[in-house]
């Protein structure tokens, strides 16, 4: 018996035939799908202490199953103690069965032990069928251990998608079960 992961199986049997219905595509080819989903943090703390890039790996590391990337800063900035070269954050990727996963996890699991959680502010759109929202805790994850983190911090979480259009991507999202606050949904 192969492994199967649930989002990518329910992708191709329900919600390709429901956003076909919904759009009238006339090909299964003009359907959305999720590409990827990058998860990125920003730390300024880590221009006087280098520990922070160590600790926001081995978290990113926890919560994605890869190891993520170190992003260094671009240039010079003297108001902000920062020299060029610096690690100043980390970003990872996931495709394909990590992605579907993730948001799995994070949907069922990560979303759901948000504190006062209303919904998630569908304003994230960027017009071309990409949604980005921030996460405020890292503690939401059920992979993290909250007794040995060192500081609460956020990130930053972006779907690609291939819809062209913001209504696409949210019915698509919408479907894998994202559940965005009232209004226009």
């Amino acid at each position: 018996m192969s492994y199967k992961i649930r989002l990518q199986e329910d992708y191709k049997n329900r919600i390709v035939a429901e956003l076909m219905q919904q759009f009238n595509y006339k090909s299964v080819m003009q359907v959305p799908k999720l590409q990827k989903i990058c998860l990125s943090r920003g730390i300024g703390e880590a221009v006087s202490d280098k520990k922070q890039i160590e600790y926001a790996v081995q978290e990113f590391s926890l919560i994605s199953g890869q190891k993520p990337v170190v992003t260094k800063s671009r240039k010079d900035i003297s108001n902000f103690k920062l020299r060029q070269g610096v690690p100043i954050g980390c970003k990872v990727t996931l495709r394909n069965e990590r992605m579907y996963e993730f948001l799995d996890r994070l949907v069922n699991l990560a979303i759901p032990r948000v504190r006062d959680f209303r919904g998630i502010p569908a304003k994230g759109f960027d017009g071309r069928g990409n949604y980005t929202m921030g996460v405020k805790e890292q503690i939401i994850f059920p992979e993290i251990d909250v007794d040995k983190i060192n500081k609460i911090a956020g990130m930053d979480i972006t779907f690609v998608t291939s819809a062209s259009t913001d209504e696409e991507a949210q019915a698509l999202l919408k479907a894998f079960g994202m559940p965005f606050k009232g209004g226009k949904n």
